[in-house]
């Protein structure tokens, strides 16, 4: 784990050297405690590392190269340069050659920065799932840029203006998504794209796109011999960062199963896997984690998060975060981590990516399902169908009828907006949610429209890929991946993604859609291929993940409710939230239905809580 900081072509009052050290303090943690740094007046550039000589900077002259992560080269003599002379002095070296071109022969996770003096010109990227992120903020004839919003705010020249229309994006998608930021002016750059400052001009553009496949062009044997070997290939890959002792996320589900499986299998040893459980109804899966245990023969831990537990994380993910993050799952997220350091880990093996990559989620066949209908020609939907099933007196009585008027005025939202018909925001009129002042400064198609992006980007002609597309950028990179690498970060472990390997991502884009999902069964290809590997049990269980029993711990556990309760009586005193929305919310979780109301509460509760560690 490491980070990165600088800027350039940016006047910082005299001596400078202090502000570089302010802006690399801020990326230290347990895990990041040596620093190496170049500076001058206009310019500076910093790195955060594990260990004290691991080659994350490198100065060659005017040529200044950093990066943080696990990058690496395909291409031999890349590779090799790497080996005598360090990362950073292999990224310039491929720098001098191909310029950002250089971008298509670096693989992994990683963020790098080259400040190129003699040009005038910085390169700043990130990986191309957006695994390692990278902020930036131009300012003053200049950019500012660092791994964390808060490395950036340390350097005088930037502002931390609360930007509002972030506060609409948080509570729509319960994190705010790239390339925005909480704050004005601040942007993250999204998966596989680079930005380039040269003569005070930013440009962002992308090194690298996903490439679907939308018809069968190889025999599915064939795939699931390669998908194994690849498997154990990004296993090897993933285990060969530097650590002391490895650890499997387990929740029981296929991916984490799996790379239990075959990391027990390249090593010749057990895995040590560790899982979270809930004395909750409705909640605790641990009992698939003990399965795939038993099944691999894996040396396993798990603990059960308590109210208690959340109580005390609630605080701690609030300050850890560098804006506003909804996503509860970073509780039971943090404890399975910080089991396995206690344990000795330093390094986990998680399994995200698996359904963004190959499908497996529900929404996928529930949108198929909608799709069916713009199939049917145009002239007959709105001549015949429409007519009799939205224009029939009393069919809303009739519950066939009533069904059918719901699955056409659904049908007719087109993708990717229909994704968010339930979505919270929806549920009630918004001059009822928000303050009238706040409400009229939003952007309200702002959310839609950052989704319409990434969606249409996708050169496929097949909408489960177009979604697949729009996942792996909201749902992984913008959500779990920062969920899981903070958590991580903060419990004191690393954290690997053998899934995400490049040559596992484009893998996954050779599959087709009809072997991706085959009538309703998710992840058909996935399943299909490991059947022989993987407990049947495992295979065919539905998805669930480690999800917080939060709004039924809400209404039994009195310090929880208190604490939640203080934190939405904060957020009615800003200029955000209409306070009758807040009595509405509450009354409805504790009366009606504590699950599905409990997530809005939560998702306020660690806004104020955000608010209050860095605004208050």
């Amino acid at each position: 784990m490491s980070g990165i900081c600088g800027w350039f072509a940016t006047a910082t009052p005299a001596p400078s050297a202090p502000y570089l050290d302010a802006m690399a303090a801020v990326l230290s943690s347990p895990l990041t405690r040596h620093r190496a740094h170049a500076v001058t007046g206009a310019s500076g550039l910093a790195t955060m590392s594990r260990e004290a000589a691991c080659g994350n900077l490198f100065q060659d002259g005017a040529l200044w190269v950093a990066f943080e992560g696990t990058p690496y080269f395909t291409d031999p003599t890349l590779q090799a340069h790497a080996a005598n002379h360090g990362m950073a002095a292999a990224i310039g070296e491929c720098y001098r050659r191909r310029g950002t071109a250089c971008l298509d022969s670096l693989h992994g996770a990683f963020a790098v920065a080259v400040l190129d003096h003699a040009a005038r010109r910085v390169l700043l990227a990130v990986d191309r799932l957006g695994i390692r992120p990278l902020c930036l903020h131009a300012v003053n004839g200049g950019i500012v840029f660092g791994t964390t919003a808060d490395s950036i705010l340390a350097h005088p020249a930037v502002s931390r203006h609360i930007d509002p229309q972030s506060i609409y994006h948080y509570l729509y998608f319960h994190m705010i998504p790239s390339p925005g930021t909480i704050y004005r002016g601040m942007q993250k750059l999204l998966p596989a794209e680079y930005a380039l400052f040269e003569e005070g001009r930013l440009t962002r553009r992308f090194y690298w796109e996903m490439r679907y496949v939308d018809t069968k062009i190889m025999p599915q044997a064939q795939l699931a011999k390669e998908f194994r070997a690849l498997l154990r290939q990004t296993v090897r890959q993933a285990l060969s960062t530097p650590h002391a002792k490895a650890g499997n996320f387990l929740s029981g589900g296929t991916d984490s199963s799996t790379l239990a499986g075959i990391v027990t299998e390249v090593t010749g040893t057990p895995a040590d896997t560790y899982s979270i459980g809930f004395d909750a109804p409705g909640y605790d899966e641990s009992h698939y984690a003990d399965m795939a245990a038993r099944h691999f023969g894996t040396r396993h831990h798990h603990y059960y998060v308590t109210p208690r537990d959340v109580v005390t994380a609630i605080p701690l993910i609030a300050r850890a975060y560098d804006e506003p993050f909804g996503n509860a799952s970073a509780v039971p997220t943090y404890f399975c981590a910080k089991m396995a350091q206690e344990d000795g880990v330093d390094l986990m093996v998680a399994g995200d990516g698996g359904d963004e990559l190959f499908g497996g989620n529900a929404r996928y066949v529930k949108q198929r399902t909608f799709e069916l209908y713009a199939g049917i020609p145009a002239p007959v939907r709105r001549a015949l169908v429409e007519p009799l099933a939205l224009g029939v007196p009393g069919a809303g009585r009739i519950a066939p009828l009533r069904k059918l008027q719901s699955y056409i005025r659904q049908a007719r939202i087109p993708l990717p907006d229909r994704l968010e018909s339930y979505n919270f925001l929806h549920r009630s009129p918004l001059h009822d949610i928000f303050q009238p002042a706040f409400l009229a400064s939003l952007d309200l198609e702002g959310p839609l429209e950052n989704m319409r992006e990434v969606y249409r980007r996708s050169r496929s002609t097949a909408a489960l890929h177009h979604m697949l597309h729009l996942d792996l950028k909201n749902t992984l990179a913008d959500n779990d991946l920062r969920k899981v690498n903070r958590m991580c970060e903060v419990a004191g472990t690393a954290v690997s993604y053998p899934l995400l390997d490049d040559a596992m991502v484009e893998f996954s884009g050779r599959v087709p859609p009809g072997l991706k999902i085959k009538g309703a069964t998710l992840r058909y290809f996935f399943k299909e291929s490991l059947k022989d590997f993987l407990p049947p049990e495992i295979i065919n269980k539905t998805k669930h993940g480690f999800g917080l029993p939060f709004g039924l711990w809400l209404n039994d556990y009195p310090p929880l409710r208190e604490l939640a309760y203080d934190s939405l009586q904060g957020l009615r005193r800003r200029d955000y939230i209409n306070p009758a929305y807040i009595d509405t919310l509450l009354t409805k979780q504790h009366r009606e239905h504590a699950g599905y109301y409990g997530v809005m509460v939560w998702v306020l509760m660690m806004l104020e809580q955000w608010l209050q560690h860095r605004h208050s």
